[in-house]
């Protein structure tokens, strides 16, 4: 199930990486930190550029590290290192890295204040940070029509609502200045999300994911009513190049300030 994930989420996001390359812009000598790293996607292409440097990749599932490490020994890399722990308190080498990345794995924080102010002590005074969160849950489709597919008229559950946390710029912001960063700014992103060459693979992907069995496990009715509208739901955002969902997303951007 851990790869079947991996390879969704790279699959779904792969019109959004290009963006977090570009506001990243890794350097050939940097040393990097990858903030939920997953299945090490990013973490890779990032250890690609920084060639004379190194990545750490962080994240909180085992599983997903040890694909990460599979994936980074079948592509020949060795500047890679991957730690099973939650960015919030792991103990970070203090001011060594000269770049924060972060593909949508910073929104998920228990205290998000202690998260960023632990992130930014490992940062060198002047490393910069580059990480894509999620803007509302009304402005990302893919979640909202899924959900009112699946449950019409359901509240969103809290541990739902928080890939969308971060979805204020004035919140996110004060949360940044406060752990120690400057200049930070926000750029829109707006791109969809692939669920699948086709409708039976997009619904087969979708429901092992916990977005899913979340909603299902909270529904009243017979599994195949809310099922059959999840498909139909599919159907009409069937493409010519596959199942999309409209999508917006923030990048942030912020300098580690030298006091």
């Amino acid at each position: 199930m851990a790869l079947q994930c991996a390879d969704f989420y790279d699959a779904e996001l792969s019109r959004h990486n290009r963006h977090l390359r570009a506001a990243a812009s890794v350097g050939m000598r940097d040393r990097v930190l990858d903030v939920g790293c997953g299945a090490g996607q990013t973490t890779r292409e990032a250890a690609c550029i920084a060639v004379e440097g190194d990545v750490v990749g962080v994240d909180t599932s085992a599983e997903m590290l040890e694909i990460a490490r599979r994936r980074c020994v079948d592509a020949g890399l060795r500047n890679v290192a991957f730690e099973l722990g939650d960015a919030q308190h792991h103990n970070f080498p203090a001011a060594s890295f000269d770049l924060c990345i972060s593909r949508f794995g910073v929104m998920f924080f228990a205290d998000p204040a202690a998260a960023f102010a632990n992130i930014a002590r490992a940062m060198r005074p002047g490393a910069r940070l580059a990480w894509m969160v999620w803007q509302s849950q009304e402005r990302n489709e893919w979640s909202g029509a899924i959900r009112q597919a699946l449950a019409p008229g359901r509240a969103i559950s809290e541990d739902a609502g928080k890939a969308f946390s971060l979805n204020d710029p004035a919140i996110a912001a004060e949360l940044l200045s406060t752990a120690g960063f400057a200049s930070i700014d926000f750029v829109e992103v707006q791109e969809p999300v692939f669920y699948g060459p086709d409708v039976d693979a997009a619904f087969d992907a979708l429901t092992g994911l916990y977005l899913v069995k979340d909603a299902l496990a909270r529904s009243d009715e017979p599994p195949d009513q809310p099922q059959q509208r999840l498909r139909n739901l599919l159907d009409a955002h069937m493409t010519a190049e596959g199942v999309f969902f409209d999508s917006r997303a923030w990048i942030i951007s912020a300098v580690r300030a030298t006091d």
